[in-house]
C-alpha cells in the first residue's frame, strides 16, 4: 500500500515534532494517529492553522526555557547548611535524607518535592556534597549541601 501524508498536531516519539508533515502507513494514521488527535490530514488549511499554533507554541517554549534556566541558576547558587551528630571520623550517627534537603530548600525559599531530590543514598558523612535536584524534563540543578558536625 501507499503511504499517506499527515500533519502532526503533537510531538510523536520516533515520528516527528508538532507541525511536521510526515508520511506514514494508512493504517497507522487511520487507526492510531488521527483518532488519538495526534495528527490530522495535511490540507493547506490545516497546515496554516498548525503553523499559527506553532508560532504561539514556540513563543511559550522560549519563555518556559527561560524560567527553567532561572530556576536552575537560583538553585545552583544555594549553599544549604545542616548540623548533624557525628563521630570523630566525620561519620554521621544518622543521615541526611531527601526529606531533610527538602526542608532546607523550603527554609531557603525554594519549593521542591521530595521526589525531585536525586540522592542515590542518604548522605552519611560530614563535608560538602552536591545534590542533583530535578527541575523539569532533562534539566537538573546541583545544590550544595554542607553537613557540619554538631559539637
Amino acid at each position: 500500500m501507499k503511504n499517506v501524508t499527515i500533519l502532526l498536531r503533537e510531538n510523536v516519539k520516533d515520528l516527528g515534532q508538532f507541525g511536521d508533515v510526515v508520511r506514514v502507513a494508512p493504517g497507522y494514521a487511520r487507526n492510531y494517529l488521527i483518532p488519538q488527535r495526534l495528527a490530522t490530514e495535511a490540507t493547506p488549511d490545516n497546515v496554516k492553522m498548525i503553523e499559527r499554533r506553532r508560532v504561539r507554541y514556540e513563543a511559550t517554549l522560549v519563555q518556559h526555557e527561560a524560567e527553567i534556566s532561572a530556576r536552575i541558576e537560583a538553585l545552583g547558587k544555594l549553599q544549604l547548611v545542616t548540623r548533624e551528630k557525628a563521630d570523630d571520623t566525620g561519620t554521621l550517627y544518622g543521615s541526611v535524607s531527601a526529606q531533610v534537603i527538602v526542608k532546607l530548600l523550603r527554609d531557603a525559599g525554594q519549593v521542591v518535592e521530595e521526589r525531585d531530590i536525586r540522592l542515590d543514598e542518604p548522605i552519611k558523612s560530614v563535608g560538602n556534597h552536591e545534590v542533583p535536584v530535578h527541575v523539569h524534563g532533562e534539566h537538573y540543578a546541583g545544590v550544595q549541601v554542607l553537613v557540619e558536625a554538631e559539637s
